[in-house]
């Protein structure tokens, strides 16, 4: 009989539960010694849950059986890149801004739902005991829950653990999806049934 694990994982939506997911980034962010002021963080912290709300988002938290809460994953919609500007650009009217249904009814690529997946952290002590794992296959499985279609995510080649997981649960490198300052970062995504 398999033993339960030393930890839970669960919605933080509670005050206390935000209030963990807040110090669990700013630790991360202390631990990646980068300043992402160039990704709005201090916005971000501010605004939580933000875009990691429901209905399209979730903050997901590690707590251990004694209560400290370890660690941390977020999701939240990715939009698609708009179209590059025309070559030829013509004067903006209604009708430019919003195309007929005849025109909308003729595309034919359908917009695929993308989220992105951010802050997957924990605690240096937690380290070893699954919690990651656990923590991304737990957040793979509240994004097929949502209806989407591909998940995004980043990461620095310095956090060789954390792309060995990545790629163990079926992430390839791909593109870059947004610009970054972060020289080497490295583009990850995953197509979701």
């Amino acid at each position: 009989m398999a033993s339960k694990p030393p930890f839970t994982i669960h919605h933080a939506t509670a005050p206390t539960d935000i209030s963990s997911i807040r110090n669990l980034f700013t630790s991360y962010v202390s631990w990646l010694a980068i300043d992402l002021t160039f990704q709005n963080f201090a916005q971000e912290l501010a605004s939580l849950p933000g875009l990691y709300g429901p209905p399209t988002g979730c903050l997901l938290l590690a707590v251990l059986e004694s209560g400290e809460a370890v660690g941390c994953v977020a999701l939240r919609p990715l939009p698609s890149k708009p179209p590059p500007p025309p070559a030829n650009p013509m004067p903006i009217s209604a009708s430019s801004l919003y195309p007929s249904q005849e025109k909308r009814e003729g595309v034919k690529e359908k917009e695929r739902r993308t989220c992105e997946v951010k802050r997957l952290f924990l605690t240096p002590a937690s380290r070893g005991l699954g919690i990651g794992r656990a923590l991304v296959e737990a957040v793979i499985a509240e994004a097929e829950k949502l209806g989407y279609e591909e998940m995004k995510l980043d990461t620095l080649p310095r956090m060789v653990g954390a792309m060995k997981l990545y790629e163990s649960v079926g992430f390839v490198e791909t593109e870059g999806y947004y610009e970054t300052p972060l020289e080497g970062t490295v583009f990850y995504k995953k197509e979701l049934v």
